[in-house]
């Protein structure tokens, strides 16, 4: 029986979704964004680990996308600290990994040169990179002999969001993390829920969530996401205004807009107007 097969039972969560079979797993490493839908995905995951008695199994990691050059959190500010408080609410170890080589992300776009943008998401695969190794410090701590260690990994996905991950599974073996070591299976508790149901259970369970959902943002992620929506950036604008300036400078230097069909500064433009 392969890994997957392992960790995958008949039990549902939200339909048809399968769940891993957590008694099985060695690590539930759950990532935390401070976002509504990390928190969600986690309040889900922790639920289910205590039904079936492994909460002393989970550890929480949060990856800080670093500081600008003018010393802006790529972040929203008090992120890290915000998913401290979450994993503390729970009892959970927590832990904080930085990107590779790069001081920050903004550093990381400097010296390629260009923006992410949908074809080209390096800023998601510079976060995977780093989850991943915090995998193998998992592993290599466990000491697993005999058979791979089962490693379930959690993120706050939901199909709402986009196109891709409604298209995924609710449960999938990460190949790219996997080795003879180890299986990593992929865990979205919340992938068909909806954004109601989201703020519902945080609501319900009276759990933290970051101010700037409050100011107006309908997403966290970056403070200024080059997959953001006109709206969320132009109020991310307004309320971090020295971070949009950075970029908009970043894009001068760089000769490449922010986005294709959007600049940084016409995105200041538009929060200086109220727009």
């Amino acid at each position: 029986m392969n890994g997957q097969m392992e960790l995958v039972s008949a039990r549902t969560v939200k339909g048809p979704d399968p769940v891993p079979d957590l008694a099985a797993v060695d690590r539930l490493v759950i990532s935390n964004s401070g976002g509504k839908d990390s928190i969600a995905a986690m309040d889900e995951a922790v639920n289910l680990a205590d039904e079936a008695g492994v909460r002393d199994r989970i550890v929480v990691l949060h990856i800080d996308l670093g500081r600008t050059p003018g010393g802006q959190s790529v972040e929203w500010p008090g992120t890290a600290d915000l998913a401290r408080r979450q994993a503390a609410y729970y009892g959970l170890p927590f832990e904080v990994r930085r990107l590779g080589k790069w001081p920050s992300l903004f550093h990381r776009i400097r010296a390629r040169g260009q923006f992410p943008h949908l074809m080209t998401r390096f800023c998601t695969s510079e976060k995977r990179a780093a989850a991943h190794r915090f995998i193998t410090e998992q592993v290599n701590a466990l000491g697993v002999s005999g058979r791979p260690a089962r490693i379930v990994h959690v993120m706050g996905f939901r199909a709402q969001e986009s196109r891709a991950r409604a298209r995924r599974p609710a449960l999938e073996v990460d190949h790219r993390a996997s080795s003879g070591r180890r299986t990593v299976t992929q865990w979205y508790p919340v992938l068909r829920w909806s954004e109601a149901e989201v703020w519902q259970r945080i609501r319900d369970r009276g759990l933290p969530y970051h101010w700037a959902y409050d100011a107006g943002m309908s997403r966290l992620s970056c403070s200024l996401c080059v997959l953001a929506s006109v709206p969320d950036l132009t109020c991310a604008a307004g309320l971090r205004p020295e971070l949009a300036r950075e970029y908009a400078d970043l894009e001068e230097e760089m000769g490449v807009p922010f986005r294709r069909e959007l600049s940084m500064a016409e995105v200041i433009r538009r929060a200086g107007d109220g727009a």
